[in-house]
């Protein structure tokens, strides 16, 4: 949620090291849910591992309560383990879950570099993976470049859409606030190395596009996913900018639009220049809360319980059943602003 979504640049090394592991698993003919095809059902105690990127993060938090709470009313045995930002350790925790006799691993990873190898081990185990949230590939670091039989099935939402959503709310608000479009500019914040941020963004531009039927000069802002990191990005470029009077602004998620909105706000932009929609609204909500005219208009309420538990039913079905994954299961998504969302169902912690 994003995500939402926080993606780390990958180094070399462990880009270099999940090619290898992706040639190794196209020669076992994997398949894309880790199980190699020889998955048996599970009659007694299911455990599972959950294995979560950034498990401090609202949008994580919520994520794993929804999992929890699914997995007590199935009566499985469920672990959550924070990764924080470090890919290796998803490599390690995975290995410690396996070896301790977990049944399904669920996993958000750091870095989808590190999805070959988590295949591998899974794969290796007869035990099937489930990804929620970033797309990870079975024999590619590269999702985006992965062919679609290999992807690892995904529980999440559709970046396309969730895009597509933040633009139109944002063209909606840019037709009521009735600016010129040559003192205008698009702030378009996110991770490159993250297909989904990817994917989100460009949607999100065609959306706005279509919509507002104005053709507004769009800076790409590459970030780390992080309020600080897009504070910092947006703050350099309202220096390079000195004649715009009103700025739009979306991103990966709530933090790239935060950032944003923040740096303009430090720049002496009231909230009335200032058109913020963000992807997640855990952040957004804090400004509404607080009384204060913020320019974050809106957000799209992305439910971190919903993945969280349809993971666990998801991996249950596998496991009970042998019903196998969907490729994609998309959870629903609302859009909210000052005025409705504290009846959205959306936390703000």
């Amino acid at each position: 949620m994003s995500t939402l979504t926080h993606g780390r640049r990958r180094t070399a090394a462990s880009v270099g090291l999940a090619l290898l592991l992706a040639l190794s698993a196209c020669s076992t003919g994997h398949a894309s849910d880790g199980s190699g095809g020889g998955l048996a059902t599970v009659h007694g105690k299911i455990l599972l591992t959950y294995l979560q990127k950034q498990g401090d993060q609202q949008y994580f938090v919520d994520e794993a309560a929804g999992a929890k709470a699914r997995a007590a009313q199935l009566g499985v045995d469920l672990t959550v383990v924070n990764l924080g930002n470090d890919a290796g350790k998803a490599v390690a925790e995975a290995k410690s879950a396996l070896a301790a006799g977990s049944n399904g691993l669920v996993v958000v990873v750091p870095d989808p570099a590190v999805g070959p190898q988590l295949a591998q081990l899974t794969g290796d185990a007869k035990v099937p993976l489930l990804a929620t949230d970033d797309q990870i590939c079975a024999t590619s670091p590269y999702p985006s470049n992965c062919d679609a039989s290999q992807l690892v099935p995904r529980i999440g939402f559709s970046g396309t859409q969730l895009g597509m959503a933040v633009g139109k709310r944002a063209a909606e608000e840019y037709g009521k606030a009735g600016w010129d479009e040559g003192t205008t500019r698009i702030v378009s914040a996110w991770e490159p190395d993250v297909t989904v941020c990817s994917d989100r963004v460009a949607a999100a531009k065609d959306a706005f596009l279509a919509a507002a039927g104005a053709s507004i000069q769009k800076i790409d802002l590459p970030t780390d996913n992080s309020v600080a990191g897009a504070q910092s990005r947006t703050a350099a470029t309202i220096a390079a900018n000195p004649g715009v009077r009103h700025w739009i602004v979306w991103g990966c998620n709530d933090e790239n639009v935060q950032g944003a909105v923040t740096a303009l706000q430090n720049a002496g932009f009231g909230a009335g220049d200032v058109i913020g929609v963000g992807l997640g609204g855990y952040l957004a909500c804090k400004d509404w809360g607080s009384g204060q005219a913020s320019g974050m208009r809106a957000a799209l309420f992305i439910n971190g319980k919903d993945v969280g538990a349809l993971a666990v039913q998801s991996t249950v079905d596998r496991l009970r059943t042998g019903k196998a994954f969907p490729a994609e299961v998309f959870a629903p998504t609302t859009m909210v602003d000052a005025s409705d969302w504290r009846n959205s169902g959306l936390q703000c912690d």
